[in-house]
C-alpha cells in the first residue's frame, strides 16, 4: 500500500501472485467492515464470497446498503419471441428440461453471482440492476456519507470488479479517498443512478482540479461526457477509475516520493 495527501490516499497493487504488493479482496472487505452506517456499492459484478459476506455482515450490523449491479451477469438472455425451449437431456422430457432451467441447480456460468443475488436480497439490501443498455462498468464504494462527513466517510473505487478473478488473478488497483469533497462527487453519482440515469446529468460542470492535501485531484467523466472531459492531465498518477460516467484520478507534477 502507498499512501498520499497526509493518509487522506490510499493505493493498494494486487494480486500478491502476480507480484503485486496487495490482497485486493481483503483490502475490499476490510473497507466494508468498517462501515458504520451506509454503503452505496456501484460494480460491474460480484461473485466473491468474501466480500459478499462483508455485504452482509454490514447489514446485519444495522448498515444500510444499496447496490447497482450490472444486469448480464445475473440475467440469462432468452431467444427468440416465444423463447427457444431448452434441449432436453437423456431420459428427460420437454416440460421436464423447462423446468430443469427454471427451477433446479443453476448450472451456468452466473450461479454465484445468483446465489450472492439471493442472499443480499434475503437480507434487506436493495439492489438495482443497471438501466444501461451497455456494460455497466461502475466499480466503487461510497462509505458513511450522505452530505456530512463522518469519520469513517470515504470512497473506494479502482479497476477491480469485486470478484475472485479480478482480485486474485488480474492485475487491478484500489484507491481509497478519505475526503469529504471527493465523497460529495460520488453522492451525487449515487444520487443520479437511483433516478436511473448515467452520464453528466445532474453533476454539472466538470469539476475543477481539487487540492487534496498538495496532491491535485481531478474529477473524470465518459463516455458520455463533453469532448475534451477525459483528456488525461500531465504529470504522473494513480488512476481510480471509479465509473463511466464519474472518477478520479489523482496526479502531481512532481514524482511520487
Amino acid at each position: 500500500m502507498a499512501s498520499f495527501a497526509d493518509g487522506k490516499i490510499e493505493a493498494y497493487l494486487g494480486p500478491v501472485g502476480l507480484g503485486g504488493a496487495d490482497d485486493l479482496e481483503a483490502v475490499i472487505v476490510a473497507f466494508i467492515a468498517g462501515a458504520k452506517e451506509s454503503l452505496d456499492i456501484a460494480v460491474q459484478e460480484i461473485d466473491s464470497r468474501p466480500i459478499a459476506q462483508a455485504i452482509l455482515d454490514a447489514r446485519w450490523r444495522g448498515v444500510r446498503v444499496h447496490i447497482f449491479l450490472e444486469q448480464d451477469y445475473i440475467r440469462s438472455d432468452l431467444i427468440g419471441s416465444p423463447p427457444k425451449p431448452p434441449t432436453p437431456r437423456a431420459g428427460e422430457t420437454a416440460e421436464q428440461a423447462l423446468l430443469r432451467v427454471q427451477w433446479l441447480k443453476d448450472e451456468t456460468d452466473l450461479a454465484a453471482n445468483r446465489e450472492i443475488l439471493a442472499a443480499l436480497l434475503r437480507s434487506d439490501v436493495e439492489v438495482k440492476g443497471d438501466y444501461n443498455p451497455k456494460i455497466f462498468h461502475q466499480k466503487f464504494i461510497l462509505r458513511d456519507y450522505a452530505g456530512t462527513a463522518r469519520p469513517t466517510s470515504a470512497l473506494l473505487s479502482g479497476s477491480a470488479n469485486f470478484t475472485w478473478t479480478d482480485t486474485h488473478v488480474n492485475l487491478n488497483n484500489v484507491v481509497i479517498f478519505r475526503n469529504a469533497h471527493v465523497c460529495r462527487q460520488y453522492m451525487g453519482e449515487v444520487a443520479q443512478l437511483r433516478q436511473g440515469s448515467l452520464g453528466r446529468g445532474m453533476h454539472g460542470a466538470v469539476p475543477a482540479t481539487y487540492d487534496l492535501a498538495g496532491v491535485p485531484v481531478r474529477a473524470r467523466a465518459g463516455p458520455h461526457a463533453r469532448a475534451g472531459d477525459c483528456q488525461e492531465p500531465t504529470g504522473a498518477g494513480l488512476v481510480a477509475s471509479g465509473s463511466p460516467s464519474s472518477g478520479y484520478l489523482p496526479h502531481a507534477d512532481r514524482a511520487a516520493p
